[in-house]
């Protein structure tokens, strides 16, 4: 079963790292020609000071691409998933917080965000897709080595 697992988690790394890029390089391309909405997003929380809010809001698509980047080629893969499961973990928080206060918002996390009619949230289906996602990140930093990555091995 080890000899198993030793032949396929240099692929189960390269699909991990092609699914936490691919959704990360989604959800930062959607909002980089949006900054405006991006920190409407990130207003919407009602948890930061607006100044904080707008450059979070303004800087968090580049550092979604930039570690997408990172992740689909292979390279600063541990680095780059501790900093994605990281931001998972603050999205999870964040979500999780803005139910509990019965806030009625869109993540933002595709782009949009801010206000949404009353029963319109979908903070359980994001919550368990960020777990996932920071799942993947964990395992990446555990096996950061996988096939057709940059980083020397």
């Amino acid at each position: 079963m080890k000899n198993r697992f030793l032949l396929l988690q240099p692929w189960i790394t390269l699909l991990f790292r092609l699914i936490l890029g691919g959704v990360l390089l989604a959800a930062g391309g959607l909002k980089v020609g949006h900054l405006q909405k991006s920190a409407m997003a990130v207003r919407a929380y009602e948890v930061l000071p607006i100044s904080v809010a707008n450059v979070i809001g303004y800087s968090l698509p580049w550092i979604e691409v930039g570690l997408a980047i990172f992740l689909i080629l292979g390279v600063f893969v541990k680095q780059s998933a501790m900093a994605s499961g990281a931001l998972m973990f603050i999205f999870i928080i964040g979500i999780a917080q803005a139910g509990l206060r019965g806030l009625s918002i869109d993540c933002g996390c595709f782009g949009g965000g801010g206000q949404v009619a009353a029963g319109q949230t979908k903070y359980l289906a994001e919550i368990f897709r960020d777990v996932g996602l920071l799942a993947i990140a964990l395992a990446l930093t555990k096996f950061p080595g996988g096939k057709f990555g940059l980083d020397r091995q």
